[in-house]
């Protein structure tokens, strides 16, 4: 299913917004092994866990979920979504 997704890492204190059309588990699976390539922002840490899957209509839907996110660019908005439904519906149907 496509969809948006955010995770956290712990040992980096971070936030990584990204979108696939796999399941995101396989994705946060990869992340946390450096499938992506040695030198992403994700391979500096293998303590990925999912806060927030956003699903999407399509993987395009899920690109522009995840554009509008990073354009945020902001752990509190990041927080509040997962904290707000209504923020959420906003999200989606707004993108």
């Amino acid at each position: 299913m496509a969809g948006s997704y955010i995770i956290f890492s712990e040992k980096l204190n971070k936030f990584y917004i990204g979108a696939t059309h796999e399941d995101v588990s396989l994705s946060i699976e990869k992340h946390n092994q450096s499938a992506y390539g040695k030198h992403k922002f994700t391979a500096t840490a293998d303590d990925w866990e999912l806060v927030l899957f956003i699903p999407a209509n399509d993987f395009a839907h899920a690109i522009r979920i995840e554009k509008k996110i990073k354009s945020m660019k902001s752990s509190l908005y990041i927080r509040n979504l997962t904290k707000y439904p209504n923020l959420l519906e906003k999200l989606v149907s707004s993108t």
